[in-house]
């Protein structure tokens, strides 16, 4: 099991690829989905729904380009539907990303 650390996510310099930037959205989509579960403890505990539209528009975008990019990774990394699919659906799941890294996709 790999170590947790930001520079795995975020490649040094710049995206040269498909994969590296479907690794950075994923990140960053599933940070989202996070900083979202404590927005609508925001809105729905404390009366404060700005945090939540600012997060969910935000989240609502990542998660958009999550989607577009990954079946142009899929393509670079010969992923098979059964691995499209699961991707896709670790999206959907608190922390899904984060296993993805670590799981699925993070080890070339």
């Amino acid at each position: 099991m790999a170590a947790f650390t930001v520079s795995r996510y975020i490649p040094p310099f710049k995206v040269t690829d498909s994969f590296s930037a479907f690794r950075v959205v994923a990140f960053f989509e599933g940070s989202s989905y996070l900083l979202l579960m404590i927005t609508m403890v925001l809105k729905y505990g404390l009366d404060m729904p700005k945090p939540n539209l600012i997060v969910g528009m935000a989240h609502g975008v990542l998660f958009i380009a999550y989607v577009i990019l990954l079946l142009p990774t899929a393509r670079q990394m010969r992923w098979n539907v059964g691995k499209i699919i699961y991707a896709f659906i670790l999206s959907l799941i608190p922390f899904g990303t984060f296993y993805g890294e670590g799981h699925v996709w993070g080890e070339r």
